[in-house]
């Protein structure tokens, strides 16, 4: 349905020109001929979710100045100042884990075991004691060792 009048045949001047120029524009009548039309492609307008360099470079340079300065200390024995600084060391590191988690759940990513984000399942419950287990027993040794320092 249009909103305006219709140029049809019956309204058309009789001149034979204006008829020609209708058939060399490759329109009918009735509207465009059917052989000139394209197949429709889907195409996702998001791209595709994954983690990008300007969000990795961060993390990694965090985690790196974290570990270094968990590392030194315990290495080379600085002194009273060295478990301050290994501690230290040990809570940047581990903001940089968990900062590199909440970025990696952001765009879709899942520990092994536990569902994705959005998913009608639920966690199992002995995955996550496992984790929480894992990450006890990495505290306590960290804590453990700093402690020995003194």
């Amino acid at each position: 349905m249009e909103a305006g009048p219709r140029d049809t045949e019956q309204d058309a001047p009789e001149s034979g020109a204006a008829g020609a120029g209708r058939e060399a524009d490759g329109l009918s009548p009735d509207g465009p001929d059917e052989l000139e039309v394209t197949p429709e492609v889907e195409v996702e307008l998001r791209p595709a979710r994954r983690l990008r360099i300007w969000q990795l470079a961060p993390i990694v340079m965090l985690a790196a100045v974290g570990s270094l300065m968990f590392a030194f200390p315990l290495a080379f024995e600085f002194g009273d100042g060295g478990a301050v600084v290994a501690m230290l060391g040990l809570l940047i590191s581990c903001c940089a884990a968990g900062w590199s988690m909440m970025a990696a759940r952001r765009v879709g990513y899942a520990w092994p075991g536990l569902p994705s984000k959005g998913s009608p399942q639920r966690p199992d419950w002995r995955v996550i004691a496992l984790y929480a287990g894992v990450c006890a027993v990495l505290v306590a040794l960290a804590v453990w060792r700093v402690a020995r320092l003194r």
